[in-house]
């Protein structure tokens, strides 16, 4: 079933986007990331013009965040108060991120600075990510009990908070950055940002893994809703029948995503978003490299 979207100025199969949504909204429940850094490419793989995929997907985010928090709230593994502290930063971060966006878009780059962009943070993350997950399944298997660095630099900071929930004394600084880091990246790539606060709160701030993922996508609701609004009123590429099709998929699949969460080890799940994410990584870069089909395109920035 074709259904033409006005604003991507496309016709794609109703079908096709109700399954990448479903299929982002599991990853969203299991990991507590957005799944924008994997929407947004699928997104540019099935044809959608890079500006309308950024602002739109943003939109679908919101949806699958707010679906996968309320059964993180259920379980009470949401850190509300460093929820707040990284909100802050993240909506400073949001402004930055649009404001750049439309710069670029006026100078017609943004479709290569955004695939530039996920092609670089990916393969980093991804990388990290996949060492650390091996290195962590080690240790399990052997039976090493993982140690906890008690005392770093970021303890000696000032402006110290306490978060309960998160069994941390720490000061508001490193998540407030945290948070602006992520909301640059909100506006610029459209992603929640997932990808890279749940390694940041867990290695940088030392949170539990289990109040990690609720805390995050608690995050990513206020973030993505707001570089929306910004995307939509400045820029005016959000696509409304493409964000409807792509959040019914993402709420139910949010739902599971929590429940299959809930079932694996943390060791693992961190593995399957490390392939995952190395996975998207290197076929942009080849999308990046090879020859194009036609060399000649119309763009659609710089109008």
């Amino acid at each position: 079933m074709q259904v033409y979207l006005p604003i991507a100025e496309v016709s794609v199969n109703a079908f096709l986007l109700l399954g990448l949504g479903g299929l982002v909204g599991i990853l969203s429940g299991m990991f507590g990331v957005g799944g924008g850094f994997l929407m947004t490419p699928l997104l540019f793989f099935i044809g959608i013009p890079p500006a309308v995929a950024v602002a739109t997907e943003a939109n679908q985010i919101v949806a699958s965040s707010f679906s996968g928090v309320l059964a993180h709230l259920r379980r009470k593994t949401v850190d509300l108060r460093m929820g707040t502290v990284l909100l802050i930063g993240g909506l400073i971060g949001a402004a930055l991120g649009v404001m750049v966006f439309n710069y670029l878009k006026s100078l017609g780059q943004v479709d290569l600075l955004v695939k530039l962009c996920y092609v670089v943070f990916l393969g980093i993350i991804g990388g990290l990510m996949f060492i650390e997950s091996l290195n962590a399944l080690r240790k399990s298997k052997s039976g090493a009990v993982p140690k906890r660095k008690k005392h770093t630099w970021i303890h000696k900071l000032p402006l110290k908070m306490r978060f309960r929930t998160s069994g941390l004394y720490i000061s508001v600084i490193p998540p407030l950055l945290v948070g602006v880091a992520v909301g640059v990246l909100a506006a610029i790539m459209g992603v929640g940002g997932g990808f890279i606060m749940v390694p940041a709160m867990i290695y940088l701030l030392g949170m539990p893994t289990k109040v990690v993922i609720g805390t995050s996508l608690f995050q990513i609701i206020f973030v993505t809703a707001f570089t929306t609004l910004l995307h939509a009123t400045t820029n005016y590429t959000v696509d409304v029948m493409l964000a409807v099709l792509l959040l019914v998929g993402g709420v139910i699949g949010a739902q599971i995503g929590a429940v299959l969460g809930a079932k694996l080890k943390a060791e693992q799940l961190r593995i399957l978003l490390a392939i995952m994410v190395l996975a998207v990584c290197g076929k942009l870069a080849l999308d990046l490299l090879l020859q194009p089909s036609e060399l000649f395109s119309i763009g659609s920035g710089g109008h």
